[in-house]
């Protein structure tokens, strides 16, 4: 008797693994627990994808059960796209996956993507292949410098010491790295997180995301690659020279082709929701906030908990479509009438379909709101933190640009490495500026894509205590990069200055301090 075929005692708890069902059926086979007393075994053994599809296109699509597309999961690679691209994909709250590491791998080496500026392409050409060139120059100028501070320990192989400080180098040159630069990501989602990234990604401003967006959806609808394809072909010649017929029957079983979630995502299209609302907001920011210069703030700022949830609300709406502060943007909105209050949140709904998620500012209410403005490279590592809400906003020049400085590390005054820097981020600004002045169509868009990581980006961060102690305590960790390490440093001081109480819970490592450079 097979290990499928073994009888259970049915008033024993049976648990087993699942292997080799397509997403969907396995979701239908799920799905049926609410509805069937069939045990998962026998629901799985009379479910055909056809089946699948019917349920599917019944339960999913007309009555709305979403939940029924949190069963199917689904891994992808996307690999050769941007770095402003990959931040856009990740942007969802329930999302799994990697992305390649600017610490331990030379982007030199990765190319870049070119969006469409027309006759203005040269110009943006030119600025990315400097910006590479500064990345390369900077990189090895530190790795001199950082040699030449630390010497290599006895104890210490000398590949390890090499490229221990290789690490420490690229910390410094990925300032330089522009959101052109090509990356690659794995991801693993649920089906219901994957139609509404495709539907997100349509509706992006960037033609880049919006090509991507259709790219998922055409991964999820057609067959997916099989890794077992080879030794699978292998298999079945082998079956197939010494029965046909039993070849015929091995090449449908194990070389069929298998859609990952072609009911799913198959309607998955631009969110008007989005697209009207997106455009409404930031007519209304631009309308509040106008005349008005940016504020100086710090690097984190805690807000305080005391405004009134309406204002909250709408101070949440307009940030991600605007480049003020939250408290400065606060100021303003709470100034308003009560029916301009109300009219504010409105648009935030006004568009909103039948099975449209609210926006994600409607996520309010969180004790702990933290106002982040840090370089985009840093950024992108507190943007792997998913169990807080995030509100971002657009890329721009207006908030400078961070200098790479880590206690204990040589600088890059010290490394004779600040004019080379420098001069590479300002040119970069001065096209960029070039650029969103263009007459090319989305303009604006295509002039980020030659901002560097170093640039300074705004983000707000809600969460709960237990979020505030993990990010914290994680983030200041000796090994990280010193720019997420001073803002976790940044926000247990926010915590522990307005919650005293509460400091001795942070097992914290004080960023401040130098740091053993040979410690990973």
């Amino acid at each position: 008797m097979s290990e499928n075929e073994k009888k259970t005692d049915t008033t024993e708890t049976d648990v087993y693994a699942i292997h080799g069902a397509d997403p969907e059926v396995l979701a239908y086979a799920m799905a049926k627990y609410s509805r069937s007393s069939l045990t998962m075994k026998e629901s799985l053994a009379e479910i055909s994808a056809q089946r699948a599809e019917q349920f599917l296109n019944t339960f999913y699509f007309q009555y709305g059960h979403r939940s029924i597309a949190d069963l199917a999961h689904i891994p992808f690679a996307i690999e050769r796209l941007s770095l402003l691209a990959a931040i856009e994909l990740v942007d969802e709250q329930r999302w799994d996956g990697q992305e390649r590491s600017t610490r331990y791998q030379n982007f030199r080496r990765s190319g870049w993507y070119t969006p469409d500026l027309g006759d203005e392409t040269p110009n943006f050409t030119a600025v990315v292949k400097a910006l590479f060139t500064a990345y390369d120059h900077v990189g090895a100028g530190m790795l001199d410098a950082l040699k030449a501070a630390i010497p290599q320990p006895e104890s210490m192989k000398p590949e390890a010491y090499e490229r221990t400080l290789k690490a420490r180098a690229f910390d410094v040159a990925r300032y330089l790295l522009p959101l052109a630069t090509n990356t690659s990501l794995g991801q693993i989602v649920n089906a219901r997180t994957l139609e509404t990234q495709v539907s997100r990604l349509l509706t992006s401003p960037f033609a880049e995301v919006r090509q991507l967006g259709e790219k998922l959806r055409i991964a999820a609808t057609e067959p997916a690659w099989n890794v077992q394809h080879s030794a699978a072909q292998v298999l079945c010649n082998e079956i197939g020279s010494v029965d046909e017929i039993c070849g015929g029957r091995a090449i449908e079983a194990l070389l069929r082709p298998v859609k990952t979630a072609p009911t799913l995502v198959k309607y998955a299209a631009p969110s008007d929701y989005l697209l009207q609302t997106r455009k409404e907001l930031t007519a209304a920011a631009a309308e509040l906030m106008a005349g008005q210069s940016i504020t100086p703030s710090p690097v984190v700022d805690l807000l305080d908990d005391t405004e009134p949830l309406e204002v909250e609300l709408a101070t949440s709406l307009l940030y991600p479509h605007c480049h003020y502060s939250y408290r400065q943007l606060r100021h303003h909105v709470a100034a308003l009438s009560a029916s301009q209050l109300s009219e504010l949140i409105g648009l935030g709904t006004k568009h909103r379909g039948r099975h449209d998620e609210l926006l994600r500012a409607f996520s309010a209410g969180h004790s702990l709101r933290f106002d982040i403005l840090m370089d985009i490279g840093g950024f992108r590592d507190m943007h792997r933190h998913r169990r807080c809400v995030q509100l971002l906003q657009p890329y721009t020049d207006l908030h400078g640009y961070e200098e790479p400085t880590c206690p204990g590390q040589p600088t890059l005054a010290e490394a004779n490495l600040t004019a080379a820097y420098t001069e590479a981020i300002n040119t970069a600004y001065a096209t960029y500026r070039q650029l969103r002045s263009s007459s090319v169509p989305e303009a604006a868009e295509s002039a980020r894509y030659c901002l560097p990581l170093a640039t300074r980006c705004r983000a707000m961060f809600k969460m709960d205590f237990a979020e505030a102690l993990y990010i914290s305590e994680l983030r200041s960790g000796v090994a990280g990069h010193f720019s997420y390490r001073r803002v976790a440093w940044e926000m247990y001081k926010a915590v522990a200055a307005k919650h005293p109480s509460l400091a001795s819970y942070f097992r914290i490592d004080d960023v401040n301090q130098p740091v053993d450079l040979l410690r990973r």
